[in-house]
């Protein structure tokens, strides 16, 4: 599920190679936190949120066939590496 994550991020920004996805478990769920370049964080929220929604509803219906939950969260600070 990371790296079809990985695949949408990468073919959506500017700077694919700065995309860092951190993923952690809570309670039966997998948790994907999805760290971008500040320069490229309008174009995943897209106007209104539409693009991060987008991508949120297609990882939990990818989810939802493999019967798992994923929560995909937007984090607003640049990745520790």
């Amino acid at each position: 599920m990371k790296d079809t994550l990985l695949y949408l991020v990468r073919a959506l920004v500017d700077q694919p190679e700065t995309v860092v996805i951190e993923e952690s478990q809570e309670e039966g769920k997998t948790i994907l936190t999805l760290h971008v370049h500040p320069d490229d964080m309008g174009k995943i929220i897209g106007k209104n949120g539409r693009i991060i929604k987008a991508v949120r509803d297609v990882m939990k219906i990818l989810a939802a066939k493999r019967n798992m939950y994923i929560d995909v969260v937007l984090a607003e600070d640049t990745p520790s590496q």
